[in-house]
């Protein structure tokens, strides 16, 4: 499917501005739309939005594939409905708090408190008059909230446990046994409903918001669901198990590659596709569904896993003794189109690529990426120049695992940084000031239908603002901007345009 010309930014909601050591769905989020709209552009693409564990990766560590993380909501707004009093409502301030960076630790049990005051009035509410948008929420998505809630509760009830060393009639899922942890946690699963409930409430605004201001929402499917989730717990048969213990037989990941020499363990279970062919892709087809319900395009990160995926033996230590197998990929689009009618799908097509995984995109028309900080490394024919593009793809300055340009400039070794200035129209290096904005350029005017760039870039940080290192497994996810006025404000005196304003005009003299 191919798409309009035009352009966007890539910015997660984990890194708005905000009083309460995380971005939220709040005010920053709608100024930030305000910026795409009076900037010229027409996307925003986001992360993954589920709720996350370990290290907060939204790839790698949510608790579900379809549910919203609660972190995200904003109190402000539980305020305006009086779910909150908005005198209460005190910044998260210390020492260890960093208006660039999100401090987990302290973010969680800071907003998990007024989250359960917002629940406590919502019960009082509920006690005496019914609320239909709540029911209506809870009814329609069923499907999968009723699982996830039960999950949740459960996890909490077990902590630092995985699901399958719960008891082991909860483990493998006996019908009387969840009854009765319904019955005995029925408090608890609403409050966890509720969380559910006001993420997509505000989210909905949100997306409306951006929607009528022509931007449209690139939302992101991660291919893989993390082991410790709702999505292996209430799926055990469309993943490899051991049907003993209920422990991952094979483990998924990348061999050896750009960001790291032993490959990039990941640690997700590996799909039975087999088991997934015999119920018409169910699972995934819900997935995509439910998706669509919250953004207008997706991102299919990991495309190439839809043709082969790198399968790793569980209990190594690295990622280089897997093998690549095969996925019924045609399959799976052909059913998923059937179902769900055209499909406005990205394809990230980045890593090993291969000519099966090259034809299983373009036979659906999806466009790929490419990525101007991995294009000056092997001369001209490599296809991340522009030169080389065809219409049909989405160009990056970087993506959420790349460094930001300032930061890969600053690495670059001599003899790239002299052909990046030769690529640019420059004697030398020297002569570059602004790496971050000839990128940028050189990304709005190529040929590719889709350009999207990474805020970082259009701030011009350096490479202390990288959202995600994959070769380093801490520290990841946390970055975020320090305040809303940044993007329209004239950062140094009258002579500087404010970035808005320069986006602008490149985004009209580039025709996005």
């Amino acid at each position: 499917m191919a798409f309009q010309r035009a352009s966007g930014i890539l910015l997660h909601p984990t890194c708005f501005p905000s009083r309460f050591g995380i971005g939220d769905l709040g005010k920053s989020a709608y100024e930030f739309v305000d910026f795409l709209e009076s900037s010229g552009q027409k996307l925003w693409q986001i992360l993954p939005l589920g709720p996350t564990g370990y290290e907060h990766s939204p790839y790698t560590m949510n608790f579900s594939a379809f549910a919203g993380n609660p972190l995200m909501i904003s109190l402000e707004q539980l305020a305006e409905e009086g779910l909150l009093d908005a005198n209460e409502l005190t910044p998260l301030e210390g020492e260890d708090i960093k208006p660039d960076r999100v401090n987990f630790d302290r973010v969680i049990p800071y907003k998990t408190k007024y989250l359960k005051q917002a629940y406590a009035n919502f019960k009082q509410v509920l006690a005496t008059n019914s609320h239909s948008e709540f029911e209506q929420f809870c009814s329609e998505q069923s499907w999968w909230l009723d699982d996830y809630v039960l999950f949740m509760v459960l996890h909490e009830a077990n902590p630092n446990k995985m699901w399958n060393q719960w008891e082991n009639a909860i483990a493998r899922r006996k019908p009387e046994a969840l009854k009765a942890k319904r019955e005995e946690f029925e408090d608890e699963i609403s409050y966890h409903k509720f969380l559910q409930f006001k993420f997509f409430e505000q989210w909905k605004k949100l997306r409306l918001y951006a929607n009528e201001r022509n931007i449209q929402i690139i939302g992101d499917v991660s291919i893989y669901v993390c082991f410790n989730s709702v999505d292996v717990w209430a799926h055990p048969e469309i993943f490899k198990l051991d049907p003993q213990t209920l422990e991952p037989q094979y483990i998924a990941g990348v061999p050896p590659d750009y960001f790291s020499a032993t490959g990039q363990l990941w640690g997700n279970p590996i799909y039975d596709w087999e088991k997934l062919q015999e119920t018409e892709f169910a699972w995934w087809i819900d997935r995509f569904k439910a998706t669509l319900q919250y953004v207008d395009l997706v991102r299919i990160d990991h495309f190439r896993a839809f043709q082969a995926y790198w399968q790793v033996p569980a209990g190594e230590e690295t990622a280089m003794n897997g093998e690549w197998i095969e996925a019924p990929g045609v399959e799976f689009f052909e059913t998923l189109g059937r179902k769900l009618g055209t499909l406005p799908i990205l394809a990230e097509d980045l890593g090993v690529i291969t000519p099966e995984v090259e034809a299983l995109r373009d036979r659906f028309d999806f466009p790929g990426m490419k990525i101007l900080l991995f294009a000056f490394a092997d001369g001209a024919d490599h296809p991340y120049l522009p030169h080389n593009y065809i219409h049909n793809c989405l160009v990056y300055t970087g993506t959420h695992d790349n460094d930001t340009t300032l930061g890969w400039w600053a690495e670059l070794d001599k003899s790239q940084k002299q052909f990046v200035a030769k690529y640019l129209g420059y004697t030398s290096p020297e002569d570059l000031k602004e790496i971050n904005w000839e990128l940028i350029r050189l990304a709005l005017s190529s040929v590719a239908n889709q350009a999207i760039l990474p805020l970082q870039d259009l701030l011009g940080l350096d490479g202390r603002a990288r959202m995600n290192d994959p070769s380093v497994n801490a520290g990841n996810w946390r970055w975020r901007y320090e305040s809303s006025e940044v993007l329209t404000q004239q950062l140094r005196g009258a002579a500087a345009p404010a970035v808005r304003d320069r986006l602008l005009d490149l985004t009209q003299l580039y025709n996005r």
